[in-house]
């Protein structure tokens, strides 16, 4: 585990991905800070994007926290030991329950703020600790369009890459709980490259979305502009998934795409 300073002043967007804070296992709650649930490779490290999305907001805002690990084979018993809502109902009326959560003290300490779903705890951090705001004004709608495209489509093409990859990371009693419900072998050369093709014409077509953004309207790096949202957040959460499972392949890849706009944003200072 990895501690960190809450002023993210003077940070990149990739950098603030390293801003760690404390990590434990389950355990009693502590009652002066927020506590976020993630679950970890088989090392304490963060890596699934919806979380990496709470993360940036946390550190952004510099809102002190800890991070409870939680393996994904202990997610439906650990959220119902909180009393935390789930994130959906199946068809069979049964709940579904899904990280992240964050359970938040700080405003009530006999009525603790406890919520699931990444943009619902997006939407209360920002209600909450209005400081250094994610949401500029105007811009909610906007903003939700845009991170709703992000994992819903342009997220879409890495799932056959990256899954396979982050479920061999898995500790192994996650891995083994979830033995047939996720692939669990990479694809073969020629299938990976034309996977990656896929996943580069998502890379394109938002890159020039945003040029858009181009001076003298704004940087040509940001999704608004020139301020950071969470939009960035969003988009870099997936850069953090590749950064983190494919290391020597896909980040390489994905740094130079677009004349190397990618890379800038990871290191755009914040």
């Amino acid at each position: 585990m990895v501690s960190g300073s809450n002023d993210s002043s003077g940070y990149s967007l990739g950098c603030i991905c390293f801003l760690q804070h404390s990590g434990s296992r389950p355990s009693k709650m502590s009652s002066n800070v927020i506590t976020l649930y993630d679950t970890p490779f088989n090392t304490p490290q963060s890596w699934a994007p919806n979380i990496w999305r709470i993360r940036f907001i946390l550190n952004y805002k510099r809102i002190p926290y800890r991070t409870v690990w939680v393996e994904l084979s202990d997610v439906e018993s650990t959220l119902r030991s909180i009393g935390a809502p789930p994130t959906s109902v199946r068809s069979d009326s049964r709940p579904v329950y899904t990280l992240p959560v964050i359970y938040d003290p700080l405003r009530s300490r006999s009525r603790p703020a406890i919520l699931s779903n990444a943009h619902t705890i997006a939407e209360y951090l920002e209600s909450t600790y209005p400081a250094r705001p994610v949401f500029p004004e105007g811009s909610r709608a906007l903003q939700t369009l845009f991170v709703h495209h992000i994992q819903d489509v342009f997220a879409k093409p890495l799932l056959p890459i990256l899954v396979p990859l982050s479920h061999q990371r898995l500790p192994e009693r996650s891995q083994v709980h979830f033995q047939g419900s996720a692939p669990s072998s990479q694809m073969p050369g020629p299938q990976r490259e034309q996977a990656w093709r896929a996943v580069k014409e998502q890379f394109d077509f938002l890159a020039v979305m945003l040029d858009k953004n181009s001076p003298p309207d704004g940087d040509g790096v940001v999704a608004m502009g020139r301020d950071v949202s969470y939009a960035d957040f969003a988009l870099c959460s997936v850069l953090i998934w590749i950064e983190r499972v494919s290391p020597h392949d896909g980040w390489p890849r994905v740094r130079q795409w677009n004349g190397g706009r990618w890379a800038r944003l990871w290191e755009s200072p914040i």
